[in-house]
């Protein structure tokens, strides 16, 4: 389909923003839109002067706004070479839809998350590098110059799990009217966000909480009307504690003390079998009762304890409260706090008042509780805890029929995790082939999500509007019966309207409200929140830098060694950054 022509209405004052999402199972490209700020008239004293720019899909047709390739950015950490015929469906796809008169003044942002942080500094050195020439050489698009951050800026670069978490926490605020209004009392929502290999909070602290805490990161943003907000946000990510990596936890724990146990009361051969002996069932009550399941646990680095890598079987006994007591420790919220107060694995968090912090928690916090159980949007612990018994306890057989049943009659539905050669490449609806391995995963995933919340991060499983709250399970169901509890607490979504949450909005809500004119001349320019930090050498959250695109060190380091001829200031220009561009337009001539 062709973009829209000049003369389209839909098209009158429309600014584009491109965001390609580079993750670890693929890379997605996400095309939104919103009206140039400067084109819209706001009247005195409106409304709309405290609002942000709307960011929409940029398509009209609600499906062509976004694609995805398959595997991750980072699986081409050895032949770097092949980034362009990797990327080239999603250039062409963004191409296609972007007016061409447009696309010079369109940014484009490849921000690279999981998969790239794994992978040791040079390969991201190298597939950045390539990632950046690909771009600039077969594109249009609004890319940065070279500079200390990458060989594309800030365009395309490596984001720490804290920046999705800012981008998240704006991209929640934004959709729920977090932003809105010019009343000071308005307070924003929290945001959560758990994929596989670790979760994130980010929320904006009481006003005491704030007084209190230091590592805290200002958010600015411009309204249409041109006044500046300033949230002060904390954020921080436990890495290990997505819900597929604290499975890897508990299954190497699991296995651990059910040998412990087995040394300690007979002899075992076990150890010897070069495979698996399958009479040995390792119960497991976080899996569907009569479940079986083969596993090999990946997270022991204990020598004396190799033996146990090899394949076990674990059998599901189907118990919801039994899997909370079982993945509780793997909290670790009783390690040592060297800066209090302290939640999971002795991280600090400021005091969280949840009878005013309000949170929106998105990707599995929405997946484990609407998928399975229909529970998805306002948190109601009793319901909650009921399903995911109701659940776990089931017969496996039981829940095939179902899902058999559900198939021929076509009322699958869902996040389906499509499965491929042993990895999650796509999310859409449930199918045969899709629908098993969340099945498999239900029981453990709930019981994980509730322990986060109300174990790791301390959520009362109740409050109510005068701030009472409980912790104590035998007291919920009774409090829950009383009525006008207000504002949930807790809510899990996926999208607000047509609009689907995700750290990628938060980045373009950004980008658009820094076309907002500012008030003032002496405005300082609205960036980054991680580039808001002043003295960030010494902060605990530090940008991703792979180290031989460090432009500004390398001068550093060079420039005592040259003649005084050849520094900056003699010459007007960096002559790093300049043989920079020699080399890269070398290497465009040489290999493109």
């Amino acid at each position: 389909m062709a973009p829209p022509t000049a003369n389209d209405p839909w098209l009158a004052g429309r600014h584009f923003g491109i965001v390609i999402d580079a993750g670890s199972s693929g890379s997605r490209l996400q095309i939104y839109s919103w009206k140039d700020p400067r084109s819209i008239r706001i009247e005195k004293n409106s409304e709309l002067a405290y609002k942000l720019p709307k960011v929409e899909k940029g398509t009209r047709d609600s499906d062509l706004w976004v694609t995805k390739v398959e595997p991750g950015l980072s699986s081409l950490a050895d032949n770097p070479q092949d980034v362009g015929a990797y990327l080239r469906p999603l250039l062409s796809h963004a191409r296609e839809h972007v007016p061409p008169s447009l696309q010079k003044d369109t940014p484009l942002f490849l921000l690279a998350t999981a998969g790239m942080r794994l992978l040791p500094p040079k390969k991201q050195a190298e597939i950045l590098l390539e990632t950046c020439r690909f771009l600039v050489t077969h594109s249009n698009f609004k890319i940065e110059d070279a500079s200390s951050v990458g060989p594309c800026g800030s365009s395309v670069r490596i984001i720490t799990g804290e920046e999705e978490g800012l981008f998240g926490w704006i991209a929640v605020n934004y959709l729920m009217d977090g932003f809105s209004g010019s009343s000071k009392d308005r307070t924003t929502y929290g945001f959560l966000d758990m994929g596989g290999a670790s979760t994130q909070i980010a929320f904006e602290p009481s006003a005491e909480s704030q007084k209190m805490t230091k590592d805290l990161i200002d958010v600015r943003l411009r309204l249409l009307g041109g006044h500046e907000i300033h949230h002060k946000v904390f954020v921080t990510t436990w890495l290990g504690y997505g819900t597929n990596q604290a499975r890897e936890r508990y299954v190497g724990k699991t296995i651990t003390d059910y040998e412990s146990v087995q040394n300690g009361h007979e002899h075992n051969d076990y150890h010897d079998d070069d495979d698996f002996d399958e009479h040995h069932m390792i119960p497991d009550p976080c899996l569907p009762k009569n479940l079986e399941l083969d596993e090999t646990p990946v997270h022991l680095t204990d020598p004396s304890t190799s033996h146990l890598k090899k394949k076990h079987k674990m059998l599901g006994t189907g118990s919801f409260e039994q899997c909370m007591k079982k993945t509780e420790p793997l909290l670790n919220t009783t390690k040592p706090c060297p800066d209090t107060p302290c939640l999971m694995n002795g991280v600090h968090v400021p005091p969280i008042d949840f009878s005013v912090s309000h949170f929106i928690g998105v990707s599995e916090y929405w997946y484990s509780s609407e998928h399975i159980f229909g529970l998805g949007g306002a948190y109601d612990f009793v319901q909650y805890e009921r399903a995911a018994s109701a659940f776990c306890s089931r017969d496996w057989s039981n829940i095939l029929k179902e899902h058999e049943e559900s198939r021929s009659q076509h009322h699958l539905g869902g996040d389906g995790e499509v499965v491929k050669d042993g990895k999650v490449v796509d999310a859409g609806q449930w199918g045969p082939q899709v629908e098993i391995p969340r099945l498999q995963m239900q029981c453990f995933k709930a019981a994980w999500i509730a322990n986060v919340l109300h174990e790791g991060i301390k959520m009362p499983r109740l409050v109510d509007p005068g701030g009472n709250d409980t912790t104590d399970g035998e007291k919920v169901a009774a409090e829950a019966d009383k009525k006008g509890l207000g504002r949930p607490t807790f809510q899990s979504l996926d999208t607000v309207g047509d609009i689907a949450i995700s750290w990628t909005l938060g980045k373009m809500v950004l980008e658009a409200s820094k076309e907002v004119p500012a008030l003032g001349k002496t405005a300082k320019p609205l960036v980054d929140p991680i580039d808001d930090i002043e003295d960030i050498e010494h902060f605990p959250i530090q940008p991703i830098r792979p180290p031989f695109l460090s432009l500004d060190g390398i001068e550093d380091r060079l420039s005592p060694h040259l003649p005084s001829s050849l520094t900056r200031s003699s010459l007007g220009f960096s002559p790093v950054l300049f043989l920079f561009y020699v080399f890269v337009i070398f290497f465009v001539l040489a290999f493109g």
